[in-house]
């Protein structure tokens, strides 16, 4: 809610290396939909939040299989 560019606050998140950056504008609130991007900066593009919720636990479930297996 602070008074910055949505530019600024995705650079901002961006560099303290935030997993993942939901953005939820007027369009996103309208359609029930999340605007994803990437800790690399890729954006995902727009997504349900269940189908959020859903690459997240997958995303979880691959980095434990692979810190178990180092």
């Amino acid at each position: 809610m602070r008074n910055e560019k949505l530019g600024f606050k995705i650079r901002e998140h961006t560099l303290q290396r935030v997993p993942y950056l939901l953005v939820a504008g007027d369009k996103e609130v309208a359609a029930n939909l999340l605007s994803v991007r990437t800790l690399s900066g890729k954006d995902l593009g727009t997504m349900t939040v269940a189908a959020f919720v859903s690459r997240l636990q997958a995303d979880v479930e691959r980095r434990g299989r692979t810190l178990l297996e180092e």
